[in-house]
Parts: C-alpha cells; structure tokens; sequence
C-alpha cells in the first residue's frame, strides 16, 4: 500500500508512503487515499486527522504524469476536448466524486477537521491536497517547499489549485505563484499564509501532534460543525451566515450532551470530558402562562439562555 492510515487516540494518521517515487498521487493511489478519506470521515473514533509524506524530501510532488503505454497523443487530446462538454458521470469537472460532492475523491474536504504536516515538497496535486483538504497547516523548515506547477505545462491545471489559492490567499501572493510558479519555502508560505508554522524537521510530528490532541480535547460535534460552517457558509452575507452560526448553536446544545458538559466542568473548574452523545428528542414544552412569558421575555432582554 502507498498510502499509510492507522489510528491513536482519537487522531488519524495517513501518512503518503511512497518515498521514492516522491509521494506522488497515480490512479492506484489517489484510490487508496480517497478510501482512507472516507473511512476517517465515517470512524466514530476519529475526531482529527494528520496528513503528512514518508521521507524527508517530498510530502507531494503531483500526480503522475507518465503516459501509459499504448495511448496516444490523439487519444488524449480527444478525450480532454470531449470531457470538457460531456463529463463523466459521478465527476466534478472530470474528476472523480470520492466523499465531498464539490470536490475531486482524493482531496476532498471531510468534516473533521485536518491538519498537513508537510515535510517536503507541495507541488502541483500535493499543493492541491494542502489546499483543498487541510485546516491548519505545519511545515518543515529546512525541507518544505510549494509550487503550483502547472503553468508551464500550458494550463490552469485540472484540479482545483489555482481557484483555491486565489480563494484563501491575497490576490498578489497567488498571482505570484500562479504567472511565476516559483517554488515558495517555508518561510514565505508563513509571511502569506498558505501555513501556519514551520518548525524544525525533527519537531514536524510533534508539533502536529501538540494541535491535534488540543482539538481532540474539544467538543467533537461542536468542531465538525464548526469546520463545516466555516467552508460551507463562509462566502454568504454577513447577516445569514451569523444566522447559520446561531442556529448551529441551537442545534448544538438542544441535541448534544458536550454543551452543558462544558458548562457544568467551567462551573466545577475541571476539565470537561466531552463525547459527543445525541440527546433523545423528548416531550414538547409547556405552553407558558402569561407570567412564564412575562419572565421568559425579561430573560431573553438580559440575553440569559
């Protein structure tokens, strides 16, 4: 198998074993990491995720764009004109539907949340994976490098990178590395915020674990939720995405035990032992009495709920 998973503590890992051919993504493998995807999203014991590559010199380097023998320049071609107007079905934009409807199976965005420890190279498929699926973004400072790549093969590239780079970063930073495609270090991939952090390679894991276990010490519902609120309903107006939030809230702590587990443990000043556990939906509420809403509405003006 190239591609690793296993699970420790609530934490996945998948880890992009295939050094020597630079971790790079082939039919076979992108297949296996788009099953390991789906099978973090559907374990009840993961609640975060770690991705990063065997080795020291590549966490990604792209697919493979090795020809198989037989195929021809004109099959190709073909194929890329018709795709463009007759797309295959279960594909967005050609690509493969794994477990995230929007995007490509291989780097989609599953809601929990994900973090990259990017150990070497992000070029091309492997910028799109530190793009499209990961939360919060470590690197390694001595190794780490990121690069679009596709320009010069005469496109914007088949997958997402170049909508997403212009999506999460500022317009002259992406530009750069879409018109140039310079390689970008660890250190400028923090000045524009394509990472988090860089640290020292042999404090890359550590340090990715340091994150995970602060988001595995949260509530699990309450930060799915929160990372699907944050990609699903980021772009919509100011006034309805509050508007999510709020009724993400409601949802929350009426059909979730973790809300009033975090208040009872601030209250009892002890850490909170979160689990996730649905509430049975009970009876209705009482119809209040003109005094009940007297009180109920004072309550609500002082906002105390």
């Amino acid at each position: 198998m190239a591609i690793d998973y296993e699970v420790r503590d609530h934490i996945g890992y998948i880890t992009l074993n295939m050094p020597e051919k630079a971790n790079i993504l082939d039919r076979d493998t992108s297949d296996q990491i788009t099953q390991v995807w789906k099978d973090a999203w559907t374990d009840r014991d993961v609640r975060v995720v770690i991705i990063t590559g065997a080795g020291k010199r590549h966490f990604c380097a792209g697919h493979n764009l090795q020809v198989p023998e037989g195929v021809t320049a004109e099959d190709r071609e073909f194929n890329r004109v018709y795709s463009a107007f007759w797309p295959p079905a279960g594909s967005v934009n050609g690509t493969p539907v794994g477990l995230d409807g929007h995007r490509g199976d291989h780097y989609p965005q599953i809601w929990k949340p994900v973090i990259a420890a990017v150990n070497g190279w992000a070029a091309g498929a492997g910028l799109y994976l530190t793009l499209g699926s990961t939360d919060i973004r470590v690197a390694c400072a001595e190794h780490a490098r990121f690069k679009f790549a596709l320009l010069r093969l005469g496109g914007l590239g088949g997958g997402p990178g170049a909508t997403l780079l212009l999506k999460q970063l500022r317009y002259i930073d992406a530009m750069k590395m879409l018109l140039t495609d310079q390689e970008v270090d660890a250190a400028e991939a923090v000045r524009i915020g394509l990472i988090n952090e860089a640290v020292p390679c042999e404090d890359l894991m550590t340090r990715a674990e340091e994150l995970a276990r602060e988001i595995v010490a949260m509530p699990p519902v309450a930060a799915r939720m929160m990372k699907e609120f944050a990609n699903r309903f980021g772009d919509m107006p100011f006034d309805q995405m509050w508007q999510v939030q709020h009724l993400m809230t409601t949802m929350l702590s009426n059909m979730t035990t973790d809300g009033e587990e975090g208040r009872i443990a601030f209250n009892e000043k002890r850490p909170a032992n979160y689990t996730g556990a649905l509430r049975r939906r009970g009876e209705p509420f009482a119809q209040p009495t003109p005094e009940d809403w007297e009180r109920l509405d004072d309550l609500r003006r002082r906002r105390i709920n």
